[in-house]
């Protein structure tokens, strides 16, 4: 092999690729990564990290504002700095991504910089090598390019035994919501505010949505969202939706469910949206901002896919759930390779897939255990069927539910609304999802992905011990409600 030959070579350095491409390092493959912007991806340096930096500073803001409730007495006022509170979530990132170069660095995968093409496909079984056309990458704007380091390859064409897709999606723009960046905003734009707008309409209330919004009425701003559905947070229970819903209008925040932005108006500095209700009668109301967060869509552009004869669905590459395509020696993992579009399901869909190259037994991952995780206030985290997708599958069920204000804990930590609920096979004891809404939920939800994982039954949870004072001690008692034998409730 060449200099310019690689076992495996990864398209794109987001979670996906720069896990799958450190996994196949340690195998033993000889192995590259190509990049055009930022190690890390859209994750690290403009979705998942730097947003939770944001909402880190709105629960600080939060708990300054709220510190006579805990014995607290500030002298002056407390006033949110947004240069600082971008500049603190920016150096976050900017930390994560330097850490990335080293790992990759310590692993000895080489990186590519640039945009990459692939000019043709491996052969079965890895006959003939692939080739991967690197061209210089073009200055995006939001995210400006990242000098690559001195002596690491760049522009030209290399060869590949494999070929791993891993170049995530993007914002997913509809017609009459155009972002210009300015007046309506993608999360990019929503990231780095030059300052806190008084208003903001935010369409669409999945995850993405529901954590600027929460992120921008904990600041102050008045907040609208329009969710063409009849729930919020659609991919979520419905109970603990409707939960969610009750604390947001609690707090302040304008839901509209059932509705859609029919037109907006852009003005000087701000917008006017016509929204039209479920019955087609249409308002109009004026904003100084507007998200558009109406989902992603994968980026299988520029490629070169079309020409090897990729098959590609609703915007995203099929794979077997190995990661493989239709192509032989061509794989896609993350957010291109289809939902859930999350950046955990692509680190662990890019390490199968390259163990399933070095040839180990491996499984298609179970999406069902898959959890999601939404960072708003309140938060909200769940894994594993809803009540009505469980009831809908016909099986008959047990639901176990215990709220947060039954437990010492959160009490004491000043957080008691929320709820943890289980749901069981009424004939097996299976737990078939775990669905929680309340203070630190995203850290709690991993326990039920374990036992699901473990193929756990209601009574080795019943007979697990959970310590005290915790907030995981609502998931036992969740779990002892749906079979009648509740505790503290």
């Amino acid at each position: 092999m060449t200099e310019t030959a690689f076992d495996i070579i990864v398209i794109g350095s987001g979670p996906g690729g720069y896990v799958t491409a450190i996994r196949a390092a340690q195998l033993g493959f000889k192995t590259a990564i190509v990049e055009r912007e930022h190690l890390g991806g859209i994750c690290l340096n403009w979705g998942c990290i730097p947003t939770k930096a944001l909402l880190r500073s709105a629960e600080a803001y939060h708990m300054a504002t709220h510190a006579k409730d805990y014995g607290l007495v500030l002298n002056g006022t407390v006033t949110p700095d947004a240069q600082a509170i971008v500049k603190r979530s920016r150096g976050v990132s900017a930390q994560l991504n330097g850490g990335i170069g080293f790992l990759l660095k310590k692993n000895k995968v080489t990186v590519i910089w640039g945009e990459a093409t692939i000019e043709r496909g491996p052969a079965e079984g890895g006959q003939s090598m692939g080739v991967v056309a690197v061209r210089a990458t073009a200055k995006v704007p939001m995210q400006p390019q990242v000098p690559p380091p001195k002596g690491t390859p760049a522009a030209g064409t290399y060869q590949a035994k494999h070929i791993i897709l891993a170049t995530g999606a993007r914002p997913r723009v509809i017609p009459g919501l155009e972002t210009d960046g300015k007046l309506v905003w993608t999360y990019f734009e929503a990231m780095v505010p030059p300052s806190m707008p008084k208003s903001l309409l935010v369409v669409g209330s999945g995850a993405i949505g529901i954590e600027f919004a929460s992120f921008y009425r904990t600041m102050g701003a008045e907040v609208t969202v329009v969710e063409l559905l009849p729930q919020i947070l659609p991919v979520e229970d419905a109970e603990i939706a409707a939960l969610a819903r009750k604390r947001f209008e609690k707090q302040g925040m304008r839901i509209l469910t059932g509705a859609k932005v029919a037109k907006l108006e852009k003005r000087a500095d701000s917008v006017v949206a016509t929204i039209t209700d479920d019955k087609g009668q249409s308002t109009q109301a004026e904003f100084s901002r507007v998200i558009s967060a109406v989902g992603v869509v994968g980026n299988v552009e520029n490629l070169g896919l079309e020409k090897l004869g990729l098959k590609i669905e609703r915007g995203t590459i099929v794979t077997d759930g190995l990661g493989r395509t239709n192509v032989a020696g061509v794989y896609a993992i993350g957010d291109v390779a289809g939902p859930p579009m999350l950046a955990h399901k692509a680190e662990h869909e890019g390490v199968l897939c390259v163990e399933a190259i070095k040839g180990m037994p491996v499984h298609a991952m179970d999406k069902a255990k898959i959890p999601g995780c939404t960072y708003c206030n309140p938060q909200i985290a769940s894994v594993g069927l809803t009540e009505a997708k469980a009831k809908e599958q016909g099986r008959a069920v047990k639901v176990g539910r215990f709220p947060f204000q039954g437990n010492g804990k959160a009490i004491a930590l000043g957080e008691p609304e929320g709820l943890v609920k289980t749901i069981f096979d009424a004939k097996t004891g299976q737990l078939l999802g775990a669905h929680m809404i309340g203070a630190e939920v995203t850290e709690l939800i991993q326990g039920f992905v374990v036992a699901m994982n473990l193929e756990t039954t209601e009574e080795d949870l019943m007979h697990t011990v959970f310590p005290h004072p915790t907030l995981s001690e609502m998931m036992h008692e969740s779990v002892l409600d749906a079979y009648g034998r509740v505790i503290h409730m």
